[in-house]
């Protein structure tokens, strides 16, 4: 298999291999390669436990198991979860 490079990446594997870390391109190649694979998984992963949540939540709406909607609280709450992340 032939796979062609940008001329940017192709500067970060050499980078990679001349680190030492790595003996030669192909070996960085399938390590990027495993973690793209770990990346979609655990993206699958975490699509699975939202999807899941979700369930949740409508079947509670759907047996009457709700709070009314407080927008001045919930905004609060995600300026205050945003503040924390910087």
């Amino acid at each position: 298999m032939n796979v062609s490079l940008t001329p940017e990446l192709e500067s970060l594997v050499q980078a990679k291999v001349q680190t030492g870390m790595y003996h030669s391109a192909s070996e960085v190649v399938r390590e990027a390669l495993r973690l793209l694979r770990e990346r979609d998984e655990l993206r699958e992963m975490r699509l699975a436990e939202l999807r899941k949540e979700i369930a949740v939540g409508l079947d509670q709406a759907n047996h009457g198991q709700t709070a009314p909607l407080n927008v001045k609280a919930l905004k609060s709450k995600a300026r205050a979860a945003l503040k924390g992340r910087r």
